[in-house]
């Protein structure tokens, strides 16, 4: 007997997948291990960023983008490594998963346009106001429980999954280790990575594994487990997205768009040791590895203006976190670090930015304005978001087996899956944490309805 025809496991970026399903006439078991997961899973953690290439909101905005030019993006900052086939599938199903969360789920999408991201040649990645995923999980949840298609099980943990010829079933535990289980057509595991494991990241990624963990304690690896089960293959699991500037008063994301906009990052000695706009997540393990594994991000009035638009800004802003001074002699002894040295760094970047020499000292070639006093420094700590790699899975979300072969009735999605970075931090583009949970959910959802694929997939995949 089938009780549902889809169980979703993980209430973040699968709830898509949920209701993607319920739309197409589904019903739909979410199970999820978090009681509190709308305010403590990655989701709700994230800054909201979900790239779509070709959007009515760039055309709006007078943007020309395209998935093919999303996918050179993609393998220029992998180095080619990406997962090629859910690479193609993401960027082309990118535009109408944006388009469909805002029409056919109900969240107010945006596309800021005042800054650019580390690695995309467009401005193509949207969210919602304020900027933080506690606002698009809540979004998402309101849709869930306004559907009569779709139960929520919380708080229960999957911890058995069984492929058979009729579908699936999926065990699930209470917090009080009662036991029942569920079966489906299908089951599409959709928890996240391994980050919460301290043993699977010191083995796969422990260049940041001292760093401190800012995710959900619930990504354990239950989706690769449950995956491998079944005979599910999994790769890339040395993948992961870290980030540089998380407040070490706060513990609140600092968020790169103050690097953006003409920010620099010291070290505790107050020195510069690389190019910050190479991207936030590979800056971690540098940072990780500069004495003390902490430093600074040095700031002014006008990019503590321009980021006050992200709600994890105005937390660490409201924190106290922010150190002022009328100068950078005054900065530097508030800091504890030579003030020569950090006028000669701060001088080196404004030479950048007022086009007097091509590169700092570090390589950097872009610096959006000089900083001007005051200044403000806030001190920040390397951190590990979530892990990048995972079950392998092919254009529709499905999990495969180590001979490539399709294991029947089983999708991953986000953390669980593969997803789109390659090997190890450098490949992270802003938003590959949310495509492929939200994007990859979507497309089982579709596949297991019975739908056709989008025209922009069949354009990639012919």
């Amino acid at each position: 007997m089938v009780d549902t025809d889809l169980v979703v496991v993980g209430a973040g970026g699968g709830l898509a997948g949920a209701l993607r399903a319920a739309e197409h006439g589904l019903d739909v078991v979410v199970v999820e291990a978090d009681e509190h997961f709308r305010r403590g899973n990655n989701t709700a953690m994230s800054t909201a960023m979900v790239p779509g290439a070709g959007t009515r909101f760039q055309r709006a905005a007078g943007i020309d983008d395209s998935p093919a030019r999303f996918l050179a993006d993609v393998e220029a900052k992998t180095a080619g490594e990406a997962d090629p086939t859910v690479a193609r599938a993401l960027t082309a199903v990118s535009a109408e998963l944006v388009e469909w969360l805002a029409d056919g789920v109900g969240l107010p999408i945006e596309l800021p346009v005042d800054m650019d991201y580390p690695g995309h040649s467009a401005r193509r990645v949207h969210s919602v106001p304020g900027r933080h995923g506690s606002s698009l999980l809540r979004g998402l949840l309101d849709a869930v429980t306004a559907s009569d298609r779709i139960d929520l099980l919380c708080p229960a943990r999957a911890v058995g999954l069984e492929v058979g010829d009729a579908g699936v079933r999926v065990t699930v535990e209470d917090p009080h280790g009662g036991r029942e289980d569920v079966s489906a057509r299908a089951v599409l595991l959709a928890t996240n990575g391994y980050g919460a494991d301290p043993g699977l990241v010191a083995q796969h990624v422990g260049e940041i594994a001292d760093a401190t963990y800012h995710g959900s304690e619930f990504a354990r690896g239950d989706g690769l487990r449950l995956g491998r089960s079944v005979g599910g293959a999994d790769g890339f699991l040395d993948a992961y997205q870290g980030h540089a500037a998380l407040s070490a008063a706060a513990r609140t994301l600092v968020t790169w768009t103050t690097v953006m906009h003409g920010g620099v990052v010291v070290d505790a000695d107050g020195r510069r040791f690389a190019d910050e706009t190479v991207g936030y997540s590979e800056f971690a393990a540098l940072l990780a590895a500069r004495p003390g594994a902490r430093g600074w991000v040095v700031l002014d009035q006008r990019i503590d203006a321009l980021s006050q638009a992200f709600g994890d800004y105005r937390d660490v802003a409201g924190s106290g976190a922010l150190r002022w001074a009328d100068d950078a002699e005054e900065l530097a002894a508030r800091l504890g670090v030579a003030p020569g040295v950090l006028a000669a760094e701060l001088a080196d970047a404004a030479a950048v930015a007022r086009g007097e020499q091509a590169a700092d000292r570090v390589g950097r070639t872009a610096v959006e304005a000089p900083l001007t006093p005051p200044l403000a420094a806030v001190e920040i700590v390397p951190a590990l978001f979530h892990t990048q790699g995972g079950l392998h899975v092919d254009e529709h979300a499905r999990l495969l087996d180590a001979a490539g072969r399709p294991v029947a009735g089983v999708y991953a999605s986000g953390g669980a899956a593969v997803g789109m970075s390659g090997h190890g931090a450098a490949g992270y583009l802003a938003g590959n944490g949310l495509l492929p949970a939200l994007g990859l959910a979507v497309l089982a959802a579709d596949h297991l309805a019975g739908v056709r694929p989008a025209p922009a997939l069949q354009e990639v995949h012919p």
